[in-house]
């Protein structure tokens, strides 16, 4: 059923723009974007331990993304695994995709602390696991694991800083935490490079665990208010299959696994044309278009409505996302590769040599996320962000075993500058452009979409480093003296014990040749946000917005923004 806010519209960052809202008996007034019900919102010592929480949990979150990078050449060296370094990124990828259209309809349902600290939780197992792991099968179970808890951690980040913080302070904060997770991304190479080279790669995992004690404990004793009242846990549990929508669940998980399962498998255990990547590959779209048709059928309480996949800014922002995030993960994995293989450098020597990407990262992270709350505008950094990365993927294409370090350096700042500028952009742009009680399932759906690319493009990453390099391998095969199969199970840190002289150039340099096919799907991907991040708008922030709530009965499905272009052409 359609239904307005039965409170001023919020979303302004501009306290000079009036609008009159109509009082109980019938009156009018003059509200402003400053009579937001302050009494709502923590202050103080509360506030900062609440923000503070958010902050480091979302940190671990990037961190736990990147910390595999130059942690991997040593994983694949312990397990003989490397044709599994696809999975250590994407499984992470794949159990937050599959969990993250659930987690918005907790949001939704479940107090937003609780709904935080369980999905924490769930995320500290999985570390746990990966720490303890003993087998390549058991760490990659660990990853999904914390990738089920990352998909609550990642949006309850954002429902909080929106429950918490007057509107027109949120775009500001939401940069310098995107900022903090950007950190994480960044530094992640450096710290699982140095755990990895003076104590052991399972302390990349392990770390969460201490860190973990403060979000948890920030969180416990304060409280994070909510947009509307919720029913009684024990009641939605009780219709937890409609009110959860369970059923959509059960539909889009085994779609999600099926789609990632197809393309881990195929040109590595099973050939492409195999029957069994073939049936998952088909049968991953069937079972998806069996929930569409569901959550059609559910109208506005299904898992993901359709009113909000239909509303422009919130597809627009999930297939820039798609390609967003893809776009900072897909050189990460294999610049650490082209370091520790190619330049014999330590986990944490490449770590360090990745300093450049880091500070592109963070600094124009934050700069953006600033940047965006004082200008308005949201979309010229996106298209910055997108042109710049096609640039620095090109660049980083011609990597070979004699590129000089100021060159590999300067490639480096151009995608960490790019990746900044893209990070913050389509989160600021939910939180302002979509009414705050839907900004969960709003967020569930972009986030979904993100790890579904970025899973997509690791997954596509590892399949056309391993086979070019197998290519490559194979064409040099008479003057390396071995056989493709035995130089790729060495792994990484290896090969220099395997091949010396002119050997070891003619792996170096089958090595670089792969890196660089990688870089070609970078430049596509950089592309693609170019192409999508339009359909955000050209759309200032700070004025006043009549938000009306997503659903099936609203005009347009409640996307305001296309019947005010389509009147006004556009601001």
């Amino acid at each position: 059923m359609a239904h307005s806010l039965d409170m001023p519209p919020t979303n302004s960052f501009d306290s000079k723009q009036d609008y009159s809202m109509e009082k109980q008996d019938g009156s009018m007034k003059s509200a402003s974007s400053d009579d937001e019900p302050k009494s709502n919102y923590p202050t103080g010592l509360p506030l900062t331990l609440i923000l503070t929480s958010v902050t480091l949990s979302y940190f671990l979150f990037f961190l736990d993304l990147a910390v595999i990078s130059t942690a991997t050449p040593a994983i694949t060296s312990q397990f003989d695994s490397l044709i599994d370094v696809g999975w250590y990124g994407g499984a992470y990828q794949l159990g937050s995709a599959a969990f993250q259209p659930l987690s918005g309809k907790i949001y939704s349902q479940f107090p937003i602390k609780w709904s935080f600290l369980v999905f924490f939780f769930i995320f500290e197992v999985g570390s746990a696991i990966c720490g303890a792991a003993q087998s390549s099968p058991m760490f990659i179970i660990g990853r999904v694991i914390a990738g089920a808890g990352s998909a609550g951690v990642a949006n309850g980040a954002v429902t909080t800083i929106s429950a918490v913080l007057p509107t027109k302070k949120q775009a500001l904060f939401m940069g310098l935490n995107m900022g903090m997770g950007q950190l994480g991304l960044a530094t992640g190479p450096i710290i699982g490079g140095a755990f990895t080279t003076k104590v052991s790669w399972r302390w990349c995992f392990y770390i969460n665990l201490p860190l973990g004690v403060i979000v948890g404990g920030f969180l416990l004793f304060n409280t994070i208010p909510e947009k509307k009242p919720k029913s009684p846990p024990l009641e939605i549990l009780g219709t937890a299959i409609k009110s959860l929508d369970l059923v959509g669940f059960m539909l889009i998980c085994p779609a999600v696994v099926m789609f990632l399962l197809g393309l881990q498998f195929g040109g590595n255990q099973y050939p492409w044309d195999s029957s069994v990547v073939i049936g998952l590959l088909v049968g991953s779209p069937v079972v998806f278009g069996l929930f569409l048709a569901w959550e059609f059928h559910q109208g506005d309480e299904a898992m993901v409505p359709f009113a909000m996949l239909k509303h422009r800014v919130i597809w627009s922002a999930a297939m820039t996302m798609f390609f967003s995030l893809s776009s900072v993960l897909v050189a990460d994995f294999y610049i650490a590769i082209y370091f520790q293989a190619i330049l014999d450098d330590s986990p944490l020597m490449s770590g360090v040599h990745m300093l450049p990407i880091m500070l592109g990262l963070v600094i124009f992270t934050m700069v953006s996320g600033v940047l965006i709350s004082v200008l308005g505008y949201y979309l010229p950094f996106l298209l910055a962000g997108g042109a710049i990365s096609a640039i620095g993927y090109g660049l980083l294409s011609t990597l070979s075993p004699t590129t000089s370090a100021p060159r590999w350096i300067g490639y480096q700042i151009l995608y960490g500058v790019a990746s900044g500028c893209t990070g913050a952009a389509p989160y600021i742009a939910i939180q302002n452009l979509v009414p705050s009680e839907q900004i969960p399932l709003a967020m569930a759906i972009i986030i979904f979409w993100q790890n579904i690319g970025a899973s997509t493009s690791l997954i596509a990453a590892n399949a056309i480093f391993s086979n070019t390099l197998r290519h490559e391998l194979q064409k040099r095969a008479t003057q390396i003296g071995h056989t493709p199969e035995v130089i790729v199970a060495a792994g990484v840190r290896s090969i220099r014990g395997l091949v010396s002289g002119s050997q070891l150039t003619a792996v170096l340099a089958a090595y670089a040749k792969s890196i660089d096919s990688v870089m070609y799907l970078g430049i596509a991907v950089s592309i693609a946000v170019l192409v999508f991040s339009p359909g955000l708008g050209w759309k200032d922030i700070r004025k006043v917005k009549d938000l009306q709530a997503i659903t099936n009965d609203s005009p347009n499905g409640g996307d305001k923004s296309a019947r005010d272009e389509a009147v006004t052409g556009g601001e």
